[in-house]
């Protein structure tokens, strides 16, 4: 993880979902909003105004760009967006922050319930 990495942590949860959405395959706005919904179960809902205020600033910070269509005759008003290197690693940074989090909340609730059993 380098220092620029650790530098844009943490995400929010929209950044987060929209880099995840992003990782496997470039992709237009309502295609990410719908991803994120189906990804989360229904949970996160990230609505129009979120979505492209969150890929502005993405955008600002090299996380994401605009990638070419490739389709003929696609509609030129929808962009395409695609995950840069950069954002690749912040990604993978923000999971591994997320691992820490989670290991260290487990071992300190593993322990409690442990001396809870035994009585301490």
């Amino acid at each position: 993880m380098t220092e620029l990495s650790k530098d844009l942590l943490p995400l929010t949860e929209a950044f987060y979902y929209i880099l995840v959405t992003l990782y496997p395959r470039a992709a237009h706005g309502y295609a990410m909003m719908q991803d994120v919904e189906k990804m989360s179960a229904g949970r996160v809902r990230i609505g129009a105004g979120t979505l492209y205020t969150a890929l502005n600033t993405l955008l600002k910070k090299g996380l994401i760009e605009n990638v070419p269509e490739t389709d003929i005759g696609a509609d030129s008003r929808r962009k395409l967006y695609g995950i840069t290197e950069l954002g690749k690693s912040v990604l993978k940074a923000e999971m591994e922050r997320m691992e820490e989090l989670l290991l260290n909340a487990r071992s300190i609730i593993a322990n409690v319930q442990k001396e809870r059993e035994s009585g301490i």
